[in-house]
This record gives C-alpha cells, structure tokens and sequence, in this order.
C-alpha cells in the first residue's frame, strides 16, 4: 500500500478550506436571500469568486503535489508547498472581501505554487536516472516421450 501523507494531509487541508469557502457563501445567500445566482450583490459574487477560483486551482494543485510526492518521496519542502498553498487561497477569500493585499498575495502564492510544482515534476521525469537492465534468462522445454 502507497499512502502519501503530505498529499493527504494538503488534501484533507484543501476539503476543510472548501467547506469554509462554501459556507461564506451561504452566509451571504441567507443574509441576502439570493438564492440562485448571485442576485447583482458584489459582496455574494466577490464570495462565489473565492470559491469557484479555489476550485479550479486546487485540482491541479493537489494532483502535481501527489505525483512529485510520488516520484521523489516526502520531503519538508513538500510540506512547505503545500501549506503556503492552504494560507494563500485564506488570503485570497479573505482578499475578496476587502483585505485588498490579500487577493493579490494568495494570487502569486498560488500562481508560485503550480509554477513551481509543474517545473519540478517535468525535473523529476527528465533528471531522474533511470536505469535500464535487461536478463537473458534461458529456458529449457520438455516434451514427454
């Protein structure tokens, strides 16, 4: 069995910080009472932003982050990586909400993360020795008389 505790760990991370996303979300909604769409209210759609651009970075994200744990192992930068990428989607949300600073920092912190997480996987697939060997190995056949 293969278990990826950095992946993992980022993963559950990421799951915890969705749900948070989506419940800022239904706040607005319910405050609001804007419930398909986001009703012409910036606060609501700044919100749905936060989540929806969460969304459609974590996948790439978390996939990169298992694939390089995968082929190179656990290491503390991993760790590292994975965590800035957590604390850069919290300043983004909370960047959308008027934390001005904040948008942009989790913006370069996520843009940084990807970057650096696809240079390194194509470095793991083309630095990476690899060895070929191959054993000619004889075999005899019986045939029963």
């Amino acid at each position: 069995m293969i278990i990826l505790p950095i992946s993992l760990t980022i993963a559950a991370g990421a799951a915890l910080l969705n749900l948070w996303l989506s419940i800022r979300v239904g706040r607005v909604r319910t405050k609001e009472k804007v419930f398909i769409g986001d009703g012409g209210n910036d606060a609501l759609t700044r919100r749905m932003r936060a989540h929806a651009n969460f969304v459609e970075n974590t996948a790439f994200v978390l996939i990169l982050l298992a694939l390089v744990e995968l082929g190179i192992g656990s290491s503390f930068w991993l760790w590292g990586v994975g965590a800035l990428y957590l604390v850069g989607r919290i300043l983004h949300a909370l960047g959308m909400d008027g934390m001005g600073w904040g948008r942009m920092a989790g913006t370069i912190i996520t843009m940084l993360t990807q970057l650096g997480l696809a240079i390194t996987a194509v470095a793991v697939v083309y630095l990476t020795p690899v060895s070929f060997s191959s054993k000619v190995v004889e075999t005899e056949i019986v045939v029963p008389k």
